[in-house]
């Protein structure tokens, strides 16, 4: 029997698929919001959720984060947006995970970071953002 690659292995490759995605669909949006780009949809439809992960959430999580959840299972893969006060990010991190393994890939500059702040900003003029971080601290 063939091992599977770890998380680490795998996650780059992942992340520069699921960035490649956003990017067609983001620019398609932009110009259309409901532009379909085939193969993939609508960015509207692309995740599967946008919600804040409280601190203490999981075991030994001492800050809460922004998650943009394009799938989950296994495998599973999210974007973790961490904030100032201002819900500016500070810190975005690309997570691929699968069955008791997990690897992160941080972005922290580039096209990769603008495109992923820009997504949040709209996430954000939304009221999306401060809406989920409320609901998540009420509970």
């Amino acid at each position: 029997m063939e091992k599977q690659e770890t998380c680490k292995e795998r996650v780059e490759a992942h992340y520069k698929a699921r960035i490649d995605d956003i990017r067609q669909l983001w620019e398609a949006y932009k110009v259309d919001t409901d532009a379909n780009v085939p193969d993939l949809g609508n960015f509207d439809e692309y995740g599967l959720a946008f919600d804040y992960v409280a601190p203490g959430t999981f075991n030994g999580q001492r800050r809460g984060y922004f998650r943009y959840q394009l799938s989950w299972g296994g495998p599973g893969d999210e974007f973790r947006f961490y904030t100032d006060e201002n819900y500016r990010p500070t810190r975005v991190e690309y997570w691929f995970l699968d069955w008791l393994d997990g690897a992160k890939y941080t972005i922290r500059s580039g096209a990769d970071w603008e495109l992923l702040n820009e997504i949040f900003e709209y996430f954000r003029d939304c009221g999306i953002v401060e809406s989920e971080y409320h609901k998540a601290i009420e509970d």
